[in-house]
């Protein structure tokens, strides 16, 4: 069976709200300057602790647990399903593809997100990070996630939005498709193998992908 491994904030959901919110949250309460909520969407893909450093925070253990302390609760609520992602989910389980969750995400939330936005019924099993940062890398996870399932990433490939899905991709030696509607730059998307304007173009560019 063929492995389709799924991205999740930035291609399956827009997380930007909750994430944003729950940055600035942890820096208001560590007395760090606050960037506009509209001005973070660059911390969607990477992980968490990559995003803090990058924002000049000195102790990032402790940003990160306020940052928790209020998206465990709100802010991964805070958070929508793309247009069109249900229906192309569906396209692809009909299709016959094996739907895997690949997300830098810890997966105790990302679980949750599933769940609660009606995501979870389309996978087949779900991966993400640890909360202590077990698997942060997302090659790691990918290598993870392919040991999990017992399969062989030549009959895999990776959907996503930003350089790190790609980079994991590459590394694990399985093809990418990027999604435009995500946190990717063109200079980010252009890693990808093949990329789509609309999650109703996934289905056909995934085929033509293991076809090619």
């Amino acid at each position: 069976m063929r492995t389709v491994f799924l991205d999740l904030d930035g291609t399956l959901t827009d997380p930007l709200p909750g994430v944003g919110r729950s940055i600035r949250y942890a820096l208001e309460k560590i007395g760090h300057p606050l960037p506009p909520e509209d001005d973070l969407g660059w911390v969607i893909g990477p992980p968490l602790m990559e995003s803090f450093a990058r924002l000049g925070v000195g102790d990032v253990d402790r940003a990160i647990a306020l940052y928790r302390e209020r998206y465990r609760e709100i802010g991964l609520f805070e958070n929508r399903v793309y247009d069109g992602i249900p229906e192309a989910l569906d396209a692809l389980a009909l299709a016959g593809y094996r739907l895997c969750l690949a997300t830098a995400k810890p997966h105790e939330y990302a679980r949750r997100i599933t769940a609660h936005f009606g995501l979870a019924r389309f996978m087949a099993a779900e991966f993400g990070p640890e909360l202590d940062g077990t698997r942060n890398d997302k090659g790691d996870l990918l290598a993870h996630a392919l040991r999990q399932i017992g399969t062989e990433p030549e009959d895999c490939l990776m959907i996503g939005d930003r350089i790190h899905d790609f980079r994991a991709a590459e590394r694990v030696g399985m093809p990418a498709i990027g999604v435009e509607w995500g946190y990717g730059d063109a200079g980010e998307l252009a890693r990808a193998d093949r990329t789509c304007r609309r999650p109703g173009e996934i289905v056909g560019a995934v085929s033509a992908l293991f076809a090619g």
